[in-house]
């Protein structure tokens, strides 16, 4: 289920929003201003932050620099939303660090529409696009997960490790980036829950004889080898 955090200071229009995307099976964070919006990105990084731009205190604009400035939210996909219509203002936004520019009012099906888009942009692993590397497919619309007519049995947990792990082959992974991108930074798991779950992934994939697809990098972390696969065949 993916995460959006909603800053606006408008309540109403808070709940409004959020009960949609609730509705359309989003999970919603809510924030009034760039205090709150921070404290709920150090404790867990959404897939997406809608940000109103006039905001008590310091602007979305501002926080949306901020966000771009550090190397944790660098990538945090961010749509902009904002009274203002002028161009000027739009390519603010836009250079401030936005991937998108919504003016109120809008329609539900258009920030819906908005949304995806974005996460379809930055975020190529929440698609439901089925990923093949060395005769292992992964389906995320069935989760199912197969090699060579073999069925294999994945937790949920698992199926998100192996999902980014073959949507980002060859790139070596530390712990903390793992939280990151597949349990979503939550401050609360510790690195070592990772050891756990990549153990159990490649338990997963014996019946399959791929299971030394994710190699260990001492030091570093994990990474998805297609020469390991291919051996492994």
């Amino acid at each position: 289920m993916p995460t959006v955090l909603v800053v606006e200071d408008e309540a109403a229009i808070a709940e409004l929003v959020a009960i949609n995307l609730r509705h359309a099976g989003f999970e919603v964070t809510l924030a009034e201003n760039a205090d709150q919006a921070m404290v709920a990105v150090d404790a867990v990084l959404p897939d997406l932050v809608l940000l109103d731009w006039m905001l008590p205190g310091q602007s979305g604009v501002a926080l949306a620099r901020r966000w771009r400035a550090d190397a944790r939210t660098r990538e945090l996909p961010i749509i902009m939303l904002t009274a203002r219509a002028d161009e000027t203002d739009k390519v603010a936004g836009l250079d401030a660090g936005a991937d998108d520019y919504l003016t109120k009012p809008f329609s539900t099906q258009e920030l819906l529409a908005r949304i995806r888009a974005v996460l379809r942009r930055r975020v190529p692993e929440a698609l439901d696009t089925v990923v093949e590397i060395g005769g292992l497919k992964l389906d995320p619309s069935t989760r199912r997960v197969s090699r060579e007519g073999v069925d294999l049995k994945l937790g949920p947990t698992e199926f998100r490790l192996l999902h980014f792990f073959m949507t980002h082959p060859e790139r070596v992974h530390s712990r903390a980036q793992l939280l990151d991108r597949v349990w979503g930074d939550h401050v609360f798991i510790e690195e070592r829950t990772v050891d756990v779950h990549v153990k159990r992934l490649r338990e997963a994939l014996l019946p399959a004889r791929c299971a030394s697809m994710i190699e260990t990098v001492r030091g570093a972390g994990y990474r998805l080898s297609q020469q390991a696969v291919a051996s492994a065949a």
